[in-house]
């Protein structure tokens, strides 16, 4: 009880139950973001006893050099053109594929001196210990949009949407499991179709 004559004083007692309170809201509430960055798949540990031949025509190779420069198959190139190029090795289609299957898909030129297939086509990236980051992104960005827009052509084919929307609709936690059921096979379909394979050798100093 305040004592008469005393200066009000405010009730702190509860205060720390509503803090507590509010501090529940938010971790309730809030949406923590996933962090952004490259989506690779690292390879294994220990190599491979019997590692498999890989004919030098099925290898994509793009050298970004100290002065953010690109030498793509030995030739100089443009970031603008990169990924017109990729997506042209990447979907040649000139012979079969790991299990002796043409690329019935394909639409590229079937140039025999480019890739067989795209489950065996593979790109080669190297960039100099001096290569700007912006130029590193700017190169993964055009690699990867070449997949994409592949991924994206058979996807609008087979199933009449982009494959880049039903992949992020499959990442999305509010998607319900009856749509993340029904999009995974279809996901996994395109992937096969054009399975991303980007090596990332270890930078040197040019």
């Amino acid at each position: 009880m305040a004592r008469r004559g005393a200066p009000p004083e405010v009730n702190a007692g509860s205060m720390a139950d509503i803090a507590f309170l509010l501090l529940i809201f938010f971790l309730v509430t809030t949406t923590i973001e996933t962090d952004a960055g490259l989506d690779r798949k690292l390879p294994p540990i220990e190599p491979p006893e019997n590692p498999p031949i890989i004919k030098q025509k099925n290898i994509f190779t793009v050298v970004v050099n100290k002065n953010n420069q690109l030498l793509v198959e030995d030739e100089p190139m443009e970031l603008k053109d990169l990924r017109k190029a990729a997506k042209e090795f990447l979907d040649n289609g000139a012979g079969t594929g790991e299990k002796g299957e043409p690329c019935d898909y394909c639409q590229g030129s079937k140039n025999p001196e480019s890739s067989d297939h795209p489950n065996k086509a593979i790109i080669s990236l190297q960039n100099d210990r001096l290569t700007e980051y912006g130029t590193y992104i700017a190169v993964q960005n055009e690699l990867v949009a070449a997949y994409n827009d592949l991924r994206n052509r058979e996807a609008q084919r087979l199933f009449g949407r982009d494959f880049t929307a039903m992949d992020e609709q499959y990442l999305d936690p509010k998607t319900p499991d009856g749509v993340k059921d029904d999009l995974k096979p279809k996901i996994e379909r395109i992937q096969k179709m054009y399975p991303q394979k980007l090596s990332e050798a270890e930078p040197k100093s040019n």
